[in-house]
């Protein structure tokens, strides 16, 4: 059987180095430790953040 693989380094790439920003931002900007924890949490979603307010800043 011939089997085509499709790798999605690039995109994984942007994502990891965007998580990395994100944590930094985020956690460098929490005033307690479990806001540290919540930054980290949203560092994970960021890229919903950022569609959700390119959206929002559209209409």
């Amino acid at each position: 059987m011939n089997q085509r693989v499709q790798e999605a380094g690039t995109s994984g790439a942007v994502y990891g180095l965007g998580f990395i920003g994100a944590a930094v931002y985020f956690i460098g900007h929490a005033s307690s430790f479990w806001m540290g924890v919540l930054g980290f949490l949203k560092a994970i979603v960021w890229p919903a953040f950022l569609v959700y307010h390119a959206l929002e800043a559209l209409l």
